[in-house]
């Protein structure tokens, strides 16, 4: 049972795509949230984050800004 992962990105951002390219490539399903889009979902990055840079990934309860591939993989155990 893998830990629930959100991720606020924007189309544009090459950062994003490859976040969300490599939860598909492990098999691990994440919910999307395109915060240039969806206002109250880019308020609540917001808030969780104090900035606006996306990509913002949620796993679990916990919080990275930007695709750290390393840190993913640390609290996914993969």
């Amino acid at each position: 049972m893998h830990k629930k992962i959100v991720i606020y990105s924007t189309p544009s951002c090459p950062h994003c795509t490859s976040a969300k390219r490599y939860f598909k490539e492990l098999g691990i399903p994440f919910k999307n949230y395109d915060v240039s889009k969806d206002k109250s979902a880019a308020e609540k990055m917001v808030k969780k984050t104090g900035q606006m840079g996306v990509p913002v990934i949620e796993i679990g309860n916990q919080v990275i800004v930007g695709f750290n591939r390393g840190r993913i993989d640390s609290m996914l155990n993969v």
